[in-house]
């Protein structure tokens, strides 16, 4: 661990989690189901960080009271299209890139690495820059969960401006973001700058201190995480229900079990849009459903009436194992569970509603209603 980072941080090492194999297979299960089929797939997420683990590199997660007010963090993840990172791979290193561009250019040390979104590939992404530049990454997250654009982070809506910012990609550019008007424009440039890379980079964000992360960040997402993995593991050892483990892990519920019977998928601006249609199996026989999809899960509705939405968490699971199914993973044919599952209480205010909730998204004729208070 680099001295300055020891010094800013002032924290004893004992208080890092250094992360091993085991801890990786359950960050992979819960990160791809708090990943609401979007963050990338994490499956390949996980072979890059087990990797870096296994060539010598220490993933190490710091727990969020113990990071110094003062300390200087920068948030960090892949942005583009899904379906892009898992059919065309990373060379590796762009996450470090995106780091010591940062650290050039405003002539700082970063002291840590915090993950913009902890579902799916994302959460693994920032474990694997850290553990390259010796650097811990924050028990947190500025989504609590996947959305598909870089303004909705509790971050942003908190007051943060993310520029300036660096993107890498596969190819060695280092694109460098000076100064967006609103954190809308940065989003917007740098979809435009992803698309002309190919559609998947990796994107580093302007820092933040400790005090702010302790403030507006979603506090132990990696703990939250590996926790789910575990139940999910725990319940295929028992041969006990998955399904039913996460619902209980995390206050969800299961609204439906069903068919996929028809799936239209398109990638547009850098986005995966469309919608996944299914038929009822098993206690929903007869019914009917739809999850309307923009990178993630955005909305399900059952007979035509809308149940769950953004920023709620909607899952798509396979109905056996319980493994979240990420977006470009659909297929026709697939029996699969839907779950829903609270968002955390930042993703609820006014200010938050008016950037993740359904409007935000084009859904002008949906307002948001917390699971809690719809139909079981």
């Amino acid at each position: 661990m680099a001295e300055r980072a020891l010094k800013a941080l002032n924290y004893d090492p004992s208080d890092l989690w250094v992360l091993d194999e085991e801890d990786l297979e359950a960050l992979e299960i819960g990160a791809g189901i708090l990943g609401t089929g979007g963050g990338g797939n994490p499956y390949i997420g996980k072979l890059r960080a087990r990797l870096a683990m296994r060539s010598g590199y220490n993933l190490s997660i710091l727990p969020l009271d113990r990071l110094a007010d003062d300390a200087r963090c920068i948030s960090l993840g892949g942005i583009g299209a899904p379906v892009v990172a898992y059919e065309r791979l990373k060379e590796g290193r762009e996450g470090l890139r995106c780091v010591r561009a940062l650290e050039e250019h405003l002539g700082i040390a970063i002291d840590a690495i915090v993950c913009e979104e902890i579902g799916g590939a994302n959460s693994m992404e920032p474990l694997i820059a850290a553990a390259f530049a010796g650097l811990p990454v924050v028990d947190c997250d500025g989504m609590g969960r996947a959305f598909p654009e870089m303004q909705m982070t509790t971050f942003s809506i908190y007051g943060h401006r993310s520029t300036p910012s660096v993107m890498c990609d596969l190819h060695g550019n280092v694109v460098l973001f000076q100064h967006a008007a609103s954190e809308l424009w940065h989003e917007r440039m740098a979809r435009a700058c992803v698309v002309s890379q190919g559609g998947a980079s990796t994107l580093a964000s302007a820092p933040m201190t400790g005090a702010f992360l302790k403030k507006y960040s979603i506090p132990h997402s990696y703990t939250q995480a590996v926790s789910l993995g575990r139940a999910v593991l725990k319940a295929r050892r028992e041969h006990a229900d998955p399904v039913a483990a996460i619902c209980a892990q995390e206050n969800g519920r299961q609204v439906f079990s069903g068919k996929i019977v028809d799936l239209e998928r398109h990638l547009r601006g850098g986005f995966v849009i469309g919608e996944a249609k299914l038929a009822g199996i098993d206690a929903f026989n007869g019914d009917t459903a739809s999850v309307m999809i923009q990178n993630e899960n955005l909305v399900f509705s059952r007979n035509g009436e809308v149940e769950v939405s953004v920023p709620d968490l909607i899952i798509v699971l396979d109905v056996d194992s319980g493994n979240a199914i990420t977006t470009e993973m659909l297929r026709y044919g697939q029996r699969v569970a839907i779950v829903a599952l609270p968002c955390h209480s930042l993703l609820r205010s006014t200010a938050a509603l008016e950037v993740v909730g359904p409007k935000a998204f084009g859904f002008d004729d949906i307002t948001f209603r917390p699971i809690e208070e719809t139909k079981p």
